[in-house]
């Protein structure tokens, strides 16, 4: 059974950064995208960055600068947020579509504070 693990939220200032990590355990077939969601206050989910198996990345527009995501050569993927403001408080997903289905997190909260 696949299972994602979330870490490195939590409270900061604005202005400050977090680094989030998603590892992936179990069995995965065929990894074709691995990527980081939002759900902040009073919005639907959305798209924050994500990585295709060839390498390319794909950003919301206005994340692209401040957030930087990246992967390791396992089933791990990072999101470093940098010049945190507090609109990106919510919660932070991370989602991995494998050949036969996709698989999300629990989630991680991050909280900023101005």
């Amino acid at each position: 059974q696949v299972q994602l693990m979330e870490s490195g939220g939590g409270a900061v200032q604005a202005g400050e950064s977090l680094r989030l990590s998603c590892a992936a355990s179990g069995k995965l077939i065929g990894i074709r995208v691995m990527g980081w969601y939002r759900r902040v206050p009073d919005k639907q989910r959305e798209l924050v960055a994500q990585i295709t198996v060839d390498g390319a990345t794909d950003y919301q527009d206005s994340l692209k600068d401040p957030f930087t995501m990246s992967r390791d050569l396992r089933n791990t993927v990072f999101l470093q947020m940098n010049r945190l403001k507090p609109e990106d408080t919510g919660v932070y997903y991370c989602r991995i579509r494998d050949f036969v289905r996709e698989y999300w997190g629990q989630g991680t909260q991050v909280t900023v504070s101005s």
